[in-house]
């Protein structure tokens, strides 16, 4: 955040709706579409801010450059030895392909129907999460019971180091690193409830799945000693800010030794029973959205490439 003297010195920098924003370094190919919410933020000097023409709708512009033809274009051209770079030249003379601006405008009318409602299926998520966020808070740190005994998080988990996922085929599994998911590969590391805990990098990253996963080296995956004891574990860790418990020099790190020995009170088994319960629906709702969203994603690649290309004509759709 800065102050609105330093928002004037930086005019700029200032970004406005409609603006695509690349990141300058490294995942060179990446880039954000501007919306209304972030209209007069500003971007710093490891982005590019590529600002369309009268002649060019902004959401097509974004979309040719989310077509994954582009993406290797750009990653191509990139320069640099040991990290991918972009210039303000390099992403001026990507060649791009413009149809008329009322065709612009219906291709990208039709992919971004499906992103409104994958956004839609998102803050549904978050205000679900907020729900199960609100029942672990009241059950487990305000309604706490007293006579719930004091252990360590070594007595409800057994933590496993990922492996490498290089020599993976691709398929149909999450492969998790500290960031998220990576990509999808063709086999699993394990097939059962889990907390992920990031061990290199963004280690405030704490993720809960319920579905077969591959996680890499950088990111602690979790084998549960108790039963309905998952989803507490998950709540309990993703609320400590592990940033601050970080063991690492240069690269922020978490080790087993700081995670097994987190104190807390253990919960009886009918409460930890009761707390699934009251979750286990509202968690069964965000994988639903979830899925919807990974297919709705898959369609909305699949048609990017066929309107993009012309393959599917939009000149007679009525929008």
């Amino acid at each position: 955040m800065v102050s609105d003297e330093d928002k004037e010195r930086l005019s700029k920098y200032i970004l406005q709706e409609g603006d695509i924003v690349f990141s300058r370094v490294g995942s060179v190919d990446r880039c954000s579409y501007v919306d209304g919410a972030h209209d007069g933020w500003l971007f710093s000097g490891r982005c590019l801010r590529v600002r369309p023409n009268h002649n060019v709708d902004a959401e097509y512009l974004y979309y040719f450059f989310t077509k994954e033809e582009t993406k290797q274009l750009i990653r191509s051209i990139a320069v640099g030895a040991t990290m991918p770079s972009i210039n303000t030249n390099i992403l001026n003379n990507v060649e791009v392909q413009l149809p008329s601006l009322v065709i612009q405008r219906k291709i990208a009318r039709v992919l971004s129907v499906i992103d409104k409602k994958i956004e839609v299926n998102n803050e549904i998520n978050r205000n679900l999460q907020e729900q199960c966020d609100a029942i672990y808070k009241n059950m487990f740190e305000i309604n706490f019971d007293d006579n719930w005994r004091v252990g360590y998080l070594s007595e409800l988990i057994t933590i496993k180091y990922g492996k490498d996922h290089k020599k993976l085929g691709n398929g149909n599994i999450p492969c998790y690193g500290s960031g998220g998911v990576m990509r999808y590969v063709e086999k699993s590391i394990y097939d059962h409830e889990s907390v992920l805990i990031p061990r290199k990098g963004t280690l405030n990253n704490v993720l809960y799945v319920n579905t077969p996963f591959w996680s890499v080296d950088t990111m602690f995956y979790t084998v549960m000693k108790l039963a309905n004891v998952a989803k507490f574990v998950y709540h309990f860790v993703k609320e400590k800010d592990l940033d601050l418990m970080n063991a690492g020099s240069a690269v922020p790190s978490m080790t087993t030794d700081i995670l097994y020995a987190m104190e807390l009170r253990i919960p009886s088994d009918d409460v930890l029973a009761k707390f699934e319960d009251f979750v286990s629906p509202l968690y069964k709702a965000i994988s639903d959205n979830s899925v919807e969203n990974k297919k709705l994603a898959e369609v909305r690649d699949t048609l990017l490439s066929k309107l993009m290309t012309g393959e599917l004509d939009v000149s007679a759709l009525e929008m």
